[in-house]
């Protein structure tokens, strides 16, 4: 059993926690701080979490083998460091980093300490993206053409004026850092690494906080296209959808937090003129957070590196940085 200790118990520390307290063989939490700890106070006692100090007590604690990050954007890359340093496994929310070069730095503390770093990226644990990808591994979809997607809500009304998920350095180009970042690390699940970006993002709904509106093009370095849309100042929807030389597939829905349908539509190569129905599949329930979280505590055991300074998450810090340097600059930005 692993004995975390969570990082941060807002909104989304306290579903991490939920989502395998008392439920995992593999991993609990046993601790927490937090910047405001009498407002987590009782959730700490129901859930049996001793409340520390500081994010210093809890890398002093011998009897604490991982931290789980659920703290601010820009807070993430030097918590690890300091994680790391301190011998300390490291499951951080997404995104890692605001930058390639921290992200980067911090998975190369990871490395060079010998600790497991791994990151939410939790859409991989859905049943139908992998479904997805199994169909593209074994032909069924084709090539990989064109990938579509956005992820899109209200954002910006949940958090009043001087929140930090309204601060510049907290969430560039809008609502990529807290929505788009997942439909990236989807996309390149599925096609592979970006290596152009041409974005735009703007505030158009309050005259405070946030861009609301952000949309992205993409180029893949097998040669797929694609676009990504973040509006976070309209109601909940979300959606995905691949294109491939033998069909498409599509996911999407209002909530995000639940298991999937798949819908997909294949060409009739007997005749192509032959415009087929969509097949919706569906799959048995999981919880996308107890399975990051139980392959975390997996990777620890097994001694199996999660990220590394050249993976993907380390790659989604560097498209987040295009994008928002294309945002800013309205030019096309290029990827090393």
């Amino acid at each position: 059993m692993i004995h975390a200790a969570i990082i941060g118990m807002g909104v989304w520390g306290q579903n991490l926690v939920t989502s395998v307290q008392g439920l995992s063989q593999d991993i609990q939490f046993v601790a927490g701080a937090t910047r405001t700890p009498a407002k987590a106070s009782e959730f700490a006692a129901q859930y049996k979490l001793r409340l520390l100090d500081s994010f210093e007590a809890v890398l002093a604690d011998p009897s604490i083998d991982a931290v789980v990050l659920a703290t601010p954007h820009s807070m993430h890359t030097e918590q690890i460091v300091a994680a790391a340093k301190a011998g300390k496994h490291v499951f951080c929310e997404k995104p890692l980093g605001l930058d390639h070069a921290s992200t980067q730095r911090a998975a190369q503390a990871a490395a060079d300490h010998n600790i497991i770093l791994g990151v939410g990226y939790n859409w991989r644990y859905q049943p139908a993206l992998q479904e997805i990808r199994r169909m593209i591994d074994d032909g069924r979809l084709g090539k990989v053409l064109h990938i579509e997607g956005n992820f899109c809500g209200p954002s910006v009304y949940r958090f009043p004026k001087g929140h930090w998920r309204h601060a510049s350095d907290e969430s560039p180009a809008g609502g990529m850092t807290g929505r788009g970042v997942h439909v990236i690390d989807a996309m390149m699940y599925l096609a592979g690494p970006i290596d152009r970006v041409t974005a735009q993002s703007y505030r158009l709904a309050q005259d405070f906080g946030s861009d609301d509106t952000t949309s992205m093009m993409l180029h893949f370095t097998g040669g797929s296209t694609g676009y990504l849309g973040t509006v976070i100042a309209t109601a909940e929807t979300w959606r995905m959808q691949v294109f491939g030389s033998n069909g498409w597939v599509e996911v999407g829905d209002v909530s995000h937090l639940h298991t999937w349908d798949l819908t997909t539509c294949m060409i009739d190569r007997s005749n192509v003129t032959n415009k087929q129905k969509p097949v919706t599949t569906s799959f048995p329930a999981t919880s996308t957070e107890r399975a990051e979280l139980e392959h975390f505590a997996a990777c620890i055991k097994n001694k199996q590196p999660l990220v590394t300074p050249d993976g993907d998450a380390v790659r989604n810090a560097a498209v987040l940085e295009a994008i928002i340097r294309s945002s800013t600059t309205h030019t096309t930005v290029q990827l090393g």
